[in-house]
């Protein structure tokens, strides 16, 4: 067989296949791309950004907040939050001499020559039917990168006694899932400390109460919550020695156990600073460059 008929077979092979010729060039084509996929996820490190996880009762201005961060001061009509959403934003990296120039959060890093450091800030809704989203997350704050809790409250509505008691029963039930961490961790080492920001917002409005109020009202009102809670273990059957067993699975005992007054500064037993400062999203005021400048002392 010369040169020209070998060439001449090849090409009739070519166009006209063997059945399990064919079949094997299916499954190459078909199979390739997955195993590849599969390999390259395999292999690929993923690396989650830090997140700041936003929480609060529903009209405390929480999306307002996240929509403000995300057009860098351009306002936005917004709804009540039905599901969890993330905005990636970026502050100036901690070891980047322009760090000291970027204070605000309208501040063009490019511009500055500021190097960024990425990072989310997921908003969770507040009503309370669906506020279960925000403590699972943070719950799982250690695995989930929760790097902080802005908790944003309504400083013009916590002067109502029901807007007060909404607000700190939500507020109770973050700071003891944050407080529990302590004592579920597997390993001698802690837990990363996962402070909180208490952003008493709507500082414009004439009937907000100052920050100062803000913090005392939420103390008082968080140390009742506790004692009604453990009243109610143990008029439903649990004994005082099992109260004062710890930071156990079912202990609603939030802060310094014993004492008869709560205050944030209780929560730094559980390695969690808690800071109350004032702001405001809308109107005229203090804005919220202070709550950017702590947002971005935790990233």
């Amino acid at each position: 067989m010369n040169v020209q008929e070998l060439l001449s077979l090849l090409l009739e092979q070519a166009h006209s296949p063997s059945t399990p010729v064919l079949i094997c060039g299916i499954l190459f084509v078909v199979i390739f791309p997955a195993v590849l996929h599969f390999i390259l996820t395999r292999t690929t490190q993923h690396i989650a950004l830090p997140t700041v996880l936003l929480a609060g009762p529903s009209g405390a201005g929480k999306t307002s907040l996240l929509a403000l961060l995300e057009r860098r001061g351009s306002g936005v009509a917004t709804h009540p939050t039905q599901l969890p959403h993330s905005v990636e934003l970026s502050v100036a990296s901690r070891s980047d001499d322009a760090k000291q120039r970027a204070t605000s959060f309208r501040d063009d890093l490019d511009a500055l020559g500021a190097e960024a450091s990425n990072f989310l800030v997921q908003d969770t809704p507040g009503h309370g039917k669906l506020r279960g989203a925000a403590l699972r997350r943070v719950e799982a704050a250690t695995a989930d990168k929760i790097r902080a809790v802005v908790f944003v409250v309504d400083a013009a509505a916590l002067s109502e006694p029901d807007a007060l008691a909404d607000a700190a029963a939500f507020l109770y039930d973050v700071l003891i899932r944050l407080q529990r961490r302590t004592g579920k961790t597997t390993s001698s080492r802690a837990p990363d400390s996962v402070p909180v920001l208490i952003a008493a917002n709507k500082m414009d409005l004439f009937t907000a109460l100052p920050a100062v109020l803000v913090k005392s009202n939420l103390e008082a009102e968080l140390g009742r919550i506790r004692s009604t809670r453990s009243r109610g273990l143990l008029d439903s059957g649990v004994g005082t020695d099992d109260i004062d067993g710890g930071a156990e699975e079912g202990d609603d005992w939030l802060g310094q156990y014993g004492s008869e007054k709560f205050t944030f500064s209780q929560m730094r037993e559980f390695d969690i600073e808690v800071d109350v400062l004032a702001g405001n999203v809308e109107g005229d005021g203090p804005g919220v460059d202070k709550w950017w400048e702590w947002i971005a002392d935790q990233i």
